[in-house]
């Protein structure tokens, strides 16, 4: 066995040019809005269609089955489109969408706690993103965190909209069934807050490509408890789906 070869910290090359890219699946569309916002949850889709008015504009990439939406917000066009669980699925489809012509994208979906002092469904800004998966890797150099370089904006764009928030970094982990305890006080005592599978990921392949990526969660289930907490956890209306859909959808009319 070799024991000296490269781990995934090493996977990071600088050349732009990959072997398959998002622009052989995709072609840019004239027209397509500049900004993207993303769920990662289905039924905020229909609750999109329902209440906001969205309509399929374009799809995902050839036989992908994923559709994407535009919704006029306040004279401005957004796309919407829904992206799988997990640092590749998000990275990938952001790939995908930068391809057809967005260049800013604002993200948002529901997170665990490491601090049961934040209550369910509250927001949260990351800042920085310690990088517990693997797509990242391949987007930047190695690094145990990776910066949010536009979560003071969002933060200020929350503040002008007076919605209430929290700022600090987030653990982003490819294992959902290995948060071990240990685990989760060495992030909490590193100061994250946060526990969610994509932002690392997402931040890594934005600043690769030249784009924006705004994201804003919403805390979910607690991990700082005897046992775990599931709260709100899949459990959310339709009304708090549109609420969060709603912020998001402001966040992008003002990026």
């Amino acid at each position: 066995m070799d024991t000296h070869g490269s781990t995934i910290i090493d996977s990071f090359d600088s050349d732009r040019e990959a072997i398959i890219s998002a622009s052989h699946m995709n072609e840019a569309i004239e027209g397509f809005p500049e900004v993207a916002v993303v769920t990662f949850a289905s039924q905020n889709i229909a609750v999109a269609r329902e209440q906001l008015g969205a309509v399929h504009i374009s799809d995902m990439h050839q036989n992908a089955g994923l559709h994407i939406y535009g919704v006029d917000h306040k004279g401005k066009k957004i796309a919407l489109y829904y992206t799988g669980v997990g640092g590749p699925a998000a990275a990938g489809y952001m790939e995908d969408v930068i391809a057809k012509g967005a260049r800013k994208f604002v993200f948002y979906g529901a997170c665990g706690v490491l601090n049961h002092a934040i209550v369910e469904k509250s927001l949260v800004v990351p800042t920085e993103a310690y990088r517990d998966e693997g797509t990242s890797y391949h987007y930047a150099p190695p690094s145990a965190y990776i910066k949010v370089k536009t979560a003071d904006r969002l933060a200020s764009i929350l503040e002008e909209l007076n919605i209430p928030h929290v700022c600090g970094r987030t653990w982003t982990t490819d294992a959902i069934y290995r948060e071990t305890r240990g685990n989760m006080k060495k992030r909490r005592d590193d100061g994250c807050l946060t526990v969610e599978m994509e932002c690392a990921s997402i931040m890594a392949a934005a600043q690769f490509r030249g784009v924006d990526c705004y994201q804003f969660l919403y805390a979910a289930d607690s991990l700082d408890a005897v046992e775990w907490d599931s709260r709100t956890l899949g459990k959310l209306t339709d009304d708090h789906r549109a609420s969060f859909l709603r912020i998001a959808f402001e966040v992008a009319s003002r990026v």
